[in-house]
């Protein structure tokens, strides 16, 4: 079930938040900065794993942290390869495919809900029009509810 929301996904109770990035991202804006700042060591486990595993476009990552915080990596994006490399746009086809690949770990893991931003609109440079289909797609039939933020609101944190 698809539930679109406004307010800040960092504050969701969603069992996880899934956001786009690309293989070896720097993680240096957006959605992935707040994510990095909020849970420096996902962001440090998440370059040892592309380090190690060179992922590729259209796959995932799920980093679980400390208190059950789970943030899933989609590989939206052209990957950064090189010292100093940029990121490159996202395509519909990767964010297809990492769709596709959330849904199998959401079925997997049993995840009972999932919070996803405008997936790949930012940095990623895509049309949300062409993108949100897709989730609707891969993710709509789902028993899990996945929240989609749809507009951002600067929330106070939670005590």
């Amino acid at each position: 079930m698809i539930r679109e929301k406004s307010g800040d996904i960092l504050q969701t109770e969603c069992l996880a938040i899934a956001h786009g990035v690309a293989p070896n991202d720097d993680f240096h804006s957006g959605l992935a900065l707040q994510l990095r700042e909020q849970w420096p060591a996902m962001y440090k486990d998440f370059r040892h794993y592309c380090h190690d595993r060179h992922p590729k476009e259209g796959d995932l990552w799920m980093w679980s942290g400390v208190g059950g915080h789970r943030v899933i990596c989609l590989f939206t994006q052209e990957a950064a390869y090189g010292h100093g490399k940029s990121p490159g746009k996202a395509h519909l086809e990767h964010v297809g495919h990492s769709l596709k690949a959330l849904r199998h770990l959401i079925e997997k893991e049993n995840l009972e809900s999932v919070a996803l931003p405008r997936l790949a609109t930012g940095v990623g440079g895509l049309d949300w029009d062409d993108v949100y289909p897709l989730i609707k797609q891969h993710l709509g039939d789902l028993k899990a509810t996945i929240e989609v933020y749809t507009v951002y609101k600067k929330e106070p944190a939670r005590a």
